[in-house]
């Protein structure tokens, strides 16, 4: 029952990778919007590339942690250092 229901989220995170895999290729691609006015112009991405990017890191970690739990493993691996001056 986990099991399955690991699986069901993991593909759906792993079609929401993929979705902002493109996404950020379509920006590099020339996603922009350019505008004029008079002298002045402005260009705009149709998404924010470093948002883009933060959600693509953050569902990488969630889907190594996800294999992880398939395979097994523990879900993180906590370290702690203490320290001491004697």
């Amino acid at each position: 029952m986990q099991r399955e229901r690991l699986e069901k989220r993991r593909e759906v995170y792993e079609k929401r990778y993929e979705a902002y895999l493109q996404k950020e290729a379509d920006i590099l691609a020339g996603g922009v919007q350019s505008y004029g006015i008079g002298s002045r112009n402005l260009a705009r991405y149709n998404a924010d590339l470093a948002e883009v990017r933060k959600a693509i890191a953050a569902l990488e970690q969630a889907l190594e942690e996800m294999d992880a739990q398939l395979a097994g493993g523990s879900r993180r691996k906590s370290v702690g250092v203490v320290y001491r001056d004697w």
